[in-house]
């Protein structure tokens, strides 16, 4: 029998899942490196997706527009990893509180995140599901996500309060002529054209 045979066999209920600092744990120990292509999502163990040039490009177009507004006590960073309480993704892009010195000692958290944004093209559901609901569990206010499937960004905001409800209470879809309003802590600060944020 094939290895991957015997692991579609294996119950859900004889696996276990990982806490952040287990995680975090074998970090340190050696465990993981920098070469294993790994994260932790929901406690699971997930292999990073190979990302294609549309998406690499789009992810520094992203960032570069956000830089050019986003206000002083603020930073832009990308593909780096965050803390929630049972995740540690890397989004393609955020925006956090402080500057990148403040953080030498761990990842920014959920509370210091305003903005967490995915670039979506092979990872589209995904992004709509999974990563979009640990964003909203985390309760990060809102959620871009530049859709290169259909060309457009959808913006959610207003996580759900309910513990039971991971998800978004407000979508808006911006096309390619549209601009998206960039809010901080609900004051808006500029625009960005979505033209300038797809390839």
């Amino acid at each position: 029998m094939s290895s991957v045979n015997t692991v579609a066999t294996i119950a859900p209920e004889s696996l276990a899942r990982l806490s952040v600092e287990q995680y975090h744990a074998m970090i340190r120990s050696g465990i993981l490196t920098d070469d294993d292509a790994i994260k932790l999502i929901e406690g699971w163990l997930i292999l990073k997706m190979a990302k294609n040039p549309a998406h690499r490009a789009t992810t520094r177009l992203v960032r570069t527009a956000l830089e050019a507004i986003v206000p002083v006590g603020w930073y832009v960073d990308s593909q780096e990893p965050i803390t929630l309480s049972n995740s540690e993704p890397e989004p393609d892009v955020v925006i956090v509180r402080g500057e990148t010195r403040q953080y030498l000692d761990r990842h920014p958290g959920a509370a210091e995140i305003v903005i967490v944004i995915e670039v979506s093209d092979t990872t589209l559901q995904r992004d709509r599901q999974i990563k979009k609901r640990i964003y909203a569990q985390a309760k990060i206010p809102i959620c871009w996500i530049i859709n290169l499937v259909e060309s457009q960004s959808e913006v959610y905001a207003q996580p759900a309060e309910e513990e039971d409800d991971c998800d978004y209470r407000q979508r808006q879809d911006y096309e390619r002529s549209d601009r998206i309003p960039l809010e901080i802590e609900g004051v808006e600060i500029g625009s960005i054209s979505v033209a300038s944020l797809l390839p």
